[in-house]
């Protein structure tokens, strides 16, 4: 886990959110290579499962909205972490996370009993200080909407990106009156004030969702599950490649699952930390729009076009969350293998994800007629694959190689005096580190 904070501090993919004023824990800033590869999983996630299924649309809703909807969802009543406080130096912690660091699994447990466990195993602060007794804290960040600061003011920035699509559900079907089953997806920030952020960008305060409401017949609802917990393994194992012995499926007991989930499947992965959720499945029934529906006072009946009754739809949710994926994704193919004797890191990301395509050098930079041809050919790949292409003429080629194997390039092309005649370049290879000529005129689509 270090080696891959250090590498995504070193070579630009992620930074610590405000860290030239010391940092803001649970907060992160992404880099050059880092917003690529963001937008390479996204970009797939969304061509994956909206731009290929004729049955999901996209939604776009705002971070803010009215209070109630967070009330009616439940959030503001049970949106919370148990928390205990250090007696010496008040310092705050998770209190289930303080059990776990010892072996013991509290969730699903009640505060009382969390109390309970930490006063028989003597649990203490990470100071070796007394804890105080568990209470729980809701873990919505609270704001206020115009110029008075009044409890009729408070809003709350958004902890999920779920129910800016069940707001939106009716005005989907009043504008397009699709079939059922179909599915609404939106991609957007959500924020979670924890008590303690850790293990780098797994668990932060504000991240990046990816997620999908699929609304279904209430009698269809298994077999819809069972076809999503199906994409789901292909989107992960194939369209990202992740590997598939170190996924795997979790079926999350009653007492364990949220409160409006009658199935859940965590799809858990093999991290460094250990193996953790990585993403879920839930089937969360009627009970979103119910709710909307008994608190906004407007009908969530969903009317069959073949004339049949009315009713309110039972909704199956996939729910990606970004910076997990993408824990995952560099914890999977950052490796150290040897090369020429000597030890090399490089992060074998698949073709598809990965940031930068090629870069492109020319062999010396102090040979004028190398680097005029080299700025030629990097002119050309950046027209045929913009933002996929990268010059660099930094340090010997030795160097370059190494730099370029570590984030993930997968080909290095290389122009040396035999392109000045045969108007042919060195391709070389990230995993194999095998080099090939290649034509100029043919290395575009080669590259492709």
């Amino acid at each position: 886990m270090e080696d891959i904070i250090s590498l995504c501090k070193r070579r630009g993919f992620i930074f610590q959110g405000s860290a030239v004023y010391d940092g803001l824990a649970g907060t992160w800033d992404w880099g050059p290579l880092g917003v690529e590869l963001k937008r390479r999983v996204m970009d797939l996630w969304w061509n994956f499962w909206v731009d290929k299924r004729p049955e999901v649309y996209g939604v776009d809703a705002a971070i803010i909205m009215n209070p109630k909807v967070w009330q009616a969802s439940g959030h503001v009543a049970t949106f919370a972490d148990p928390l205990v406080e250090d007696t010496v130096n008040h310092r705050r912690y998770r209190a289930d996370h303080l059990l776990k660091d010892k072996g013991i699994e509290a969730e699903g447990l009640t505060n009382e009993e969390i109390t309970k466990l930490i006063r028989e195993h003597d649990i203490k602060s990470p100071d070796g200080n007394p804890l105080s007794d568990v209470r729980s804290f809701n873990m919505m960040f609270k704001t206020t909407v115009g110029p008075v600061d009044t409890a009729e003011a408070v809003a709350y920035l958004r902890p999920e990106t779920a129910q800016g699509i069940f707001t939106n559900y009716r005005n989907v079907v009043d504008t397009l009156y699709p079939n059922l089953p179909f599915g609404l997806a939106q991609q957007g920030k959500a924020f979670r004030n924890e008590i303690s952020p850790r293990d780098f960008i797994f668990r932060s305060r504000e991240f990046e969702q990816m997620e999908i409401e699929y609304f279904v017949r209430p009698e269809e609802w298994d077999k819809e599950f069972t076809m999503l917990l199906g994409l789901i393994h292909e989107f992960l194992e194939q369209v990202i490649g992740l590997p598939a012995d170190k996924i795997h499926e979790y079926e999350v007991p009653e007492n364990d699952r949220a409160h409006y989930s009658k199935r859940t499947i965590d799809i858990e992965f093999d991290y460094p930390i250990g193996r953790e959720e990585l993403m879920g499945l839930a089937y969360r029934t009627d009970f979103d729009l119910q709710n909307i529906q008994r608190v906004a006072k407007k009908s969530m009946e969903y009317r069959p076009k073949d004339g049949s009754a009315p009713f309110v739809p039972h909704v199956i949710e996939p729910s990606f969350g970004v910076e997990r994926l993408i824990m995952a994704i560099l914890s999977a193919f950052y490796q150290t293998d040897e090369v020429g004797g000597s030890k090399r890191n490089v992060l074998r990301l698949p073709h598809q994800l990965a940031p930068v395509m090629a870069t492109v050098s020319p062999l010396l930079k102090n040979k004028p007629e190398l680097v005029k041809k080299a700025q030629e050919v990097y002119a050309m790949l950046n027209d045929a694959m913009p933002g996929r292409v990268n010059w660099d003429d930094s340090g010997n080629i030795g160097k370059r190689y190494r730099k370029a194997d570590e984030i993930g390039v997968p080909h290095c092309v290389v122009i040396d005096f035999d392109s000045l005649e045969n108007d042919d370049v060195t391709v070389r290879d990230r995993d194999t580190t095998e080099q090939q000529r290649v034509k100029i005129s043919e290395l575009a689509e080669k590259l492709k």
